[in-house]
């Protein structure tokens, strides 16, 4: 087990974004698609640097909006494999806020992706 646990941290995965006016609704908040989409977007990578297989997403589950999140605003985006399946792997996203002129840094959305590995056949594959 201790080798999955070295791939779990290696394929650990992290983005920053600024927040800028053309991300935000007209609550000048950050659209929650838009945060869906990074969220989607940092799970693939971290689905694919952990297997180094094709994945897809056949999954989002539980994403809990706890704060919105401002423009002018600095927002990391965190993905982890938390379960590995025989051919589908669960990665935990979590989306950091940080104000840019200020020390404070919060956690204000996660949610949970699956991916299936899929060979060219568009078939599900082992991951390992």
């Amino acid at each position: 087990m201790k080798e999955h646990e070295a791939r779990i941290k290696a394929s650990e995965t992290s983005i920053f974004k600024a927040v800028f006016p053309n991300t935000t609704n007209h609550y000048d908040t950050l659209f929650g698609g838009m945060a869906m989409s990074l969220m989607d977007e940092v799970a693939f990578i971290t689905a694919t640097r952990f297997s180094r297989k094709k994945v897809v997403t056949v999954s989002s589950s539980k994403i809990d909006f706890k704060k919105p999140i401002p423009h002018g605003t600095i927002i990391e985006v965190v993905g982890k494999i938390t379960e590995i399946g025989t051919t589908s792997m669960q990665v935990d996203v979590h989306i950091y806020m940080e104000e840019m002129y200020r020390d404070h840094r919060e956690h204000v959305i996660r949610g949970l992706f699956t991916f299936v590995a899929v060979g060219d056949d568009k078939k599900p594959v082992p991951i390992l």
